[in-house]
Parts: structure tokens; C-alpha cells; sequence
């Protein structure tokens, strides 16, 4: 046995997580040891990586040796030397603790460009970058190719923009070129704030050099010497690797003052933004940076035109400069040749709910979700049933079950009701209420609305109400109706795309869903079983063991009964808390 070998750990948030740390600690010491043969100790090479992808199987382990590629799930510190003895040393893999099936599955119809080097490259050394050909595209571009050339190729790709409106990025670029100005600014976007969502977050933390590159390769096609990245204050590691990215990146003349010798001159600062969803709105973000509260502005004049500082500036998302890099390696022609006619490339989604193989996908444009769920994603949960895919986060909608075979591009998910967005992908079950699920999502897009403007300020408040009311079984006739006519008011009347798509989850959830809506308002029930407030719960008196868990837990002390007895709740005092239900081990409290 000769050649490399390579044992990669995940520390992406999920790999940390799930004792990652504690892993990597372990390898080091063990392959550390005198005992281990001098020639395999020297061929060897173990580090960290960021997210591999089926975060429900970490801490995820993977094993090369001469080419071949084992994975281990779930791995702990104390498995770590039966790994290194029985298949670093003697060369036969472990085969109760393999991932390799699911793992096959989870990646076969995946299509990986953005992720190709997530969970391969250590992302805290640049060597490991350029040794799979990182800066080559931007070395090459900034030394022999004119930036109306590189547009063009961008153009041609057919990229549109990843952040969830879609809007073609070569275009976008070849405006701000033309734009007055001497100065220009590029940002990258990646205050990525929606429930569920971690797909920037996981590209900077695997691979931060990426980020970089593309943001080099954009500042050169619009003439620009200044780029900021506005990260989210709460991703500290994403912070922490691109912060060293950059730092590395100076250090090797990539960035800086004449940037590969080549009389072009670029640097990037990292601005933390402060948690505020709003700010993922282009101008917000804009006024965030110029240390303004972070609020639209009324468009135009676009950023394109007058954005930082009133100068030309261009906004992408994480994902979006991504692509960058690798659509200049391979060609144009390479990336518009997946995905779909309109919808070109792959998409990057996290998968997230009640699926069974929960985590980082990367697909291309028109796969179905059907592909997604069960191919990719392996099903419910065991005892599941699906009910819907929300897509797009808070500004999102669902799809209910029988859609699933709608394919996944702006176009197709634009006319169900539902949008791309930045990649959240929630799966919902037999036991989600639709009329909560619009009720959580509104909740979010309210609270973070800025308040400029009426109808998101109010609108998305009176909305909140109704629906607060509907859950609690106050709901009323003619409740669906204003439901509908203050969402498509808060749609055509708000200034920016909070509020224009807050209103989707719940307009969505009307469209197919409709009679759970009804079933809460006129028959006072939850048919999902969710809202408390519409449910009754009693004891099953036959498999009721008396240990009193209950009635401990009862705040209203409508439960009853000696110990080790059957118990009995007074339905008149009993205030629909839940809490009984949530304490039962034997699951002798039901509720319908």
C-alpha cells in the first residue's frame, strides 16, 4: 500500500456540534503514536474540513486511501484507534460504523459545483485551496482578459443571482461597469437570516478562499478597488476562517496593491451585521455598512447606479460569487449546460423538518421534490406522513404533497405561489398544522420588520392578530377573507421585499390548505393535533401507571388520582397547556 492517505473530519457546525473537536483530538494523538509503522505515519495526513453534507450522520469521518473513499457516521473518540488499527494499518475498513450506503444514495443525484471542495479542503489553509486550482480563474482573468470579455462569459453562463430574486448576475455586473464613477464597491451578501437556512454560512466556513476569489474575479469586471462582506455577527466560525482567509490571501499578493503583479489593486473588510433580517434587503444592508439603521430605501436609484456612499456598488449573495471561480475554470458552456433552460446551474439547499437524511444538498435547477425528498433526503421520519415543502423561508410558501413532482427552478416555484429564495427547504408532516406554520413565519417577518413603511408595519400586525386569534379557537367567519385581502394589500403596497413577500407563507398555506383554516375557525379544531387551545386531553385509564408525573405538571391542578392509580383531568379546569401530554412516558395522556 502506497500514496497518500487521508483522513478528513468534519468541523462544520453540525460536525462540532456532535463532538467533532473531540475526534480531531483523538486522530492527532493516536496517529501520533511510536507504535504506528513509520512508512503509514508519513504518508498520512488528517485534518479538519467544513460541512460534508449529511449533517444527520455527524461526526463524519471520511478515509482515502490510494483513491478509495470509506465514510464513518456518527464517530466518537473512543472509536477513533479500532478505525486507525483496523483500516488505516491493516487496511480493512470498519464495516458496522460505514456510511457509505445512505451516503451513496444522499449524493447520487446531487450535482456538486459550490460544494465540490466543502468537506475535501482544510478551509483554514490557502495551500489546500490552490492545490485544487483556487486563484487560477482570477490570476488568469486579471492578467489576460479584459473585463467586457469576462462579463460576457458571465452573461453567457446564464448565473442569476442565488439570494433569491434571481436577477442575472452578468448583467447586473455589466451596469455598474457602465455606471459613472471612479469609485465602485462590490459587497457579498451573507447575512442569510432565514429559519432553517445555513447554506452561505456552510460555504464560508468550508471554504472562505471561494468567497475570496469570486469577489476578486467580480471587483475586476466592475473596476473596482473596495469590496465588504456583511456576515451575521452570530456565524463566529464563518467570521473566525474568513477573517484568516483573507489574512493568508494578502499575505500571498492576491490581495492588496497590484494583485498578481497585475496593475489592479483590491482589498475586502468584513462588516458584522447585527442580526437584523432586513438587512439582507440590498439598500438596508447599504445603510447598515454606512453605519445608518439598517432600513430600505425606494428604488431607483438602484445600487447598480448610487448605492454605498451614493457609488456605483454591487450586491451578491455568498452562493452567487461562489460560482464565480468555477464557471471561469470550466467555461460558460460547462455551467449553462446544467439546470434548465431559464434556471441555469445548481442550487445549493438545506434540507431541514422531519426528513431523514437532514443537511446540505446541492442539486441542479429542475429536479423535482419529489428527487429531493426521496432520493436525496430518504424519506420522513418513521411514522410520517408528508404534508408540505416549504420552500424560500419566512418569504416563502408550501407545497403541499401532491406537487411533488413540481420542478425545482424561480420559474416553477414562482407560479405555485412559492419562491426560491435563498435555499431553506422545511419538510412537513402529517403532524404540522399549516395554519401554525403560517402563524410562525409571520411572526418572524412582523418582528423583523423594520416599520418604514405602513403596510408591512401594520399590514403584517393585523395579519399576525388574525392568525393569533384562529390558533387560540377565537378565529370568525370572514377571517380568510381579510386574511387574503391584507396580504395581497401588504404585497402590491410595501416598499421592499420583506414585506412585498411576507404575506406568501400564509397566502400559500390559504391556497392549498384552506380547510384547515376552516376547521380552526368553524369546527374549533386542530386536525394536525398542534394548537393546544383546540384540542382536549384525557387520561387513558387502562395504561395510566399513576406516577403523578401529570399532576406535577398541571399549572391549573386539574389533574387527580392517588398514587399508582389511574389519574383524571377536570376538563373545567383544565386550561389546554399541553403540559400533561409533553411529561406522559407512557403515553397514556392523549389529546383530539
Amino acid at each position: 500500500m502506497s500514496g497518500k492517505i487521508f483522513i478528513r473530519v468534519c468541523m462544520g457546525p453540525a460536525g462540532i456540534a456532535a463532538g467533532g473537536k473531540a475526534v480531531l483530538d483523538e486522530f492527532n494523538k493516536t496517529l501520533s503514536d511510536k507504535n504506528m509503522p513509520a512508512d503509514i505515519s508519513s504518508r498520512c495526513i488528517h485534518n479538519q474540513v467544513g460541512c460534508m453534507g449529511l449533517c444527520s450522520k455527524d461526526v463524519l469521518v471520511d478515509v482515502e486511501i490510494n483513491g478509495c473513499k470509506s465514510t464513518y457516521e456518527h464517530v466518537k473518540p473512543e472509536m477513533v484507534k479500532q478505525i486507525v488499527d483496523d483500516h488505516i494499518v491493516a487496511g480493512a475498513p470498519v464495516k458496522q460504523w460505514l456510511a457509505d450506503e445512505p451516503l451513496k444514495k444522499f449524493l447520487d443525484k446531487q450535482e456538486k459545483v459550490v460544494l465540490s471542495d466543502c468537506g475535501v479542503i482544510d478551509p483554514e489553509d490557502i495551500e489546500a485551496y490552490i492545490s485544487r486550482g483556487g486563484y487560477s480563474s482570477s490570476k488568469k482573468i486579471i492578467t489576460s482578459m479584459k473585463p467586457e470579455q469576462l462579463i460576457h462569459e458571465i452573461k453567457l453562463s446564464g448565473l442569476r443571482g442565488r439570494g433569491g430574486a434571481g436577477f442575472p448576475t452578468g448583467l447586473k455586473w455589466e451596469i455598474a461597469r457602465k455606471s459613472e464613477g471612479q469609485i465602485k464597491y462590490i459587497i457579498c451578501n451573507a447575512d442569510e437570516g432565514d429559519p432553517g437556512a445555513f447554506m452561505d454560512r456552510a460555504i464560508i466556513e468550508g471554504n472562505p478562499h471561494l468567497i475570496i476569489e469570486g469577489m476578486i474575479i467580480g471587483a475586476y469586471a466592475i473596476g473596482s478597488n473596495k469590496g465588504y462582506v456583511y456576515i451575521r455577527a452570530e456565524y463566529p466560525l464563518a467570521v473566525q476562517r474568513l477573517e484568516n482567509a483573507i489574512k493568508q490571501s494578502r499575505a500571498k499578493g492576491y490581495l492588496g496593491s497590484n494583485i498578481f503583479g497585475a496593475d489592479m489593486s483590491f482589498d475586502i473588510e468584513i462588516k458584522l451585521g447585527a442580526g437584523a433580517f432586513v438587512c439582507g434587503e440590498e439598500t438596508a444592508l447599504i445603510a447598515s455598512i454606512e453605519g445608518q439603521r439598517g432600513m430600505p430605501r425606494a428604488k431607483p436609484p438602484f445600487p447598480v447606479h448610487k448605492g454605498l456612499w451614493g457609488k456605483p456598488t454591487v450586491i451578491n449573495n455568498a452562493e452567487t460569487l461562489a460560482n464565480i471561480p468555477y464557471i471561469n475554470r470550466k467555461g460558460a458552456d460547462w455551467f449553462s449546460m446544467l439546470g434548465t433552460e431559464e434556471s441555469k446551474g445548481t442550487k445549493v439547499f438545506a434540507l431541514t423538518g422531519k426528513i431523514r437524511n437532514s443537511g446540505l444538498i446541492e442539486v441542479p435547477m429542475g429536479i423535482t421534490l419529489r428527487e429531493i425528498i426521496y432520493d436525496i433526503g430518504g424519506g420522513l421520519e418513521p411514522g410520517k406522513h408528508l404534508k408540505a415543502v416549504q420552500t424560500g423561508g419566512p418569504s416563502g410558501g408550501c407545497i403541499p404533497a401532491e406537487m411533488l413532482d413540481i420542478s425545482v427552478d424561480y420559474e416553477s416555484l414562482a407560479k405555485a405561489g412559492c419562491i426560491v429564495g435563498s435555499g431553506g427547504m422545511i419538510v412537513l408532516a402529517n403532524d404540522d398544522c399549516m395554519v401554525n406554520i403560517a402563524r410562525y413565519f409571520l411572526n418572524f417577518t412582523q418582528s423583523e420588520s423594520c416599520g418604514k413603511c405602513v403596510p408591512c408595519r401594520i399590514g403584517t400586525k393585523r395579519m399576525l392578530e388574525i392568525l393569533d386569534r384562529i390558533t387560540k379557537g377565537l378565529g370568525e367567519p370572514g377571517d380568510i377573507e381579510k386574511l387574503e385581502k391584507l396580504g395581497n394589500d401588504i404585497r402590491l403596497g410595501s416598499l421592499c421585499g420583506l414585506g412585498q413577500t411576507a404575506p406568501n407563507p400564509v397566502l400559500s398555506t390559504l391556497k392549498y390548505f384552506r380547510d384547515e383554516y376552516e376547521a380552526h375557525i368553524f369546527d374549533k379544531k386542530c386536525p394536525a393535533g398542534v394548537c393546544n387551545a383546540l384540542l382536549t386531553f384525557s387520561i387513558i385509564e387502562s395504561s395510566c401507571k399513576g406516577c403523578q408525573a401529570c399532576a406535577k405538571a398541571c399549572p391549573s391542578g386539574a389533574i387527580t388520582g392517588d398514587k399508582k392509580k389511574p389519574h383524571f383531568i377536570d376538563q373545567k379546569l383544565c386550561i389546554k397547556c399541553g403540559a400533561c401530554f409533553d411529561v406522559c412516558r407512557f403515553k397514556s395522556v392523549q389529546k383530539f
